[in-house]
């Protein structure tokens, strides 16, 4: 009977101990469930869209169009973002048609400067350019196309207007 007692006794006291537990796990019990079942529907949305990427990394062949890209090009320090290539593009295209009275070695050293920026744009955007192979006529209709690709690609250049272009011949 004593051990009835003792056992008794402490059921009751582990009851009393655990009431407040109880009863704040019965006012929490709504947030509880609400934070299970959120968490439940971040898991899946996650899953579903890797599961999503995978199918189109397959589908594009992804790997395949990265794969010849090094990346280590981007992590260089003495690589200029392309903010501020395609700020340095339009001050320097500006001045480029806009050369009324300045030397011919400035003019010079003014293209020298604008198709320098032309080649990293180029070359951190991935296009094909041959600046530095021509020269004359061939170079400027170069110029060109680079320019026009690199609008193609996002990054906006201001347009010489052809009667600057002739007149500073």
């Amino acid at each position: 009977m004593e051990l009835g007692r003792v056992l008794l006794l402490a059921l009751a006291f582990i009851a009393v101990a655990s009431l407040p537990a109880a009863i704040a796990l019965l006012f929490c019990a709504d947030e509880i469930i609400d934070r299970v079942v959120c968490g439940v529907a971040e898991w899946r949305e996650r899953r579903r869209e890797r599961r999503t990427i995978a199918r189109l990394d397959r589908a594009i062949e992804a790997d395949s169009l990265t794969r010849d890209i090094d990346l280590s090009d981007f992590d260089r320090t003495d690589r200029r973002p392309l903010e501020q290539l395609a700020a340095d593009l339009r001050r320097l295209g500006s001045q480029r048609i806009g050369v009324g009275g300045r030397s011919m070695v400035w003019h010079g050293a003014v293209l020298q400067a604008y198709d320098d920026r032309l080649r990293r744009a180029c070359r951190a955007l991935g296009i094909p350019e041959h600046l530095t192979e021509l020269a004359g006529v061939d170079l400027e209709i170069e110029r060109v196309r680079v320019e026009g690709l690199l609008h193609a690609a996002g990054l906006a250049l201001p347009a010489a207007r052809a009667d600057d272009r002739q007149r500073h011949r």
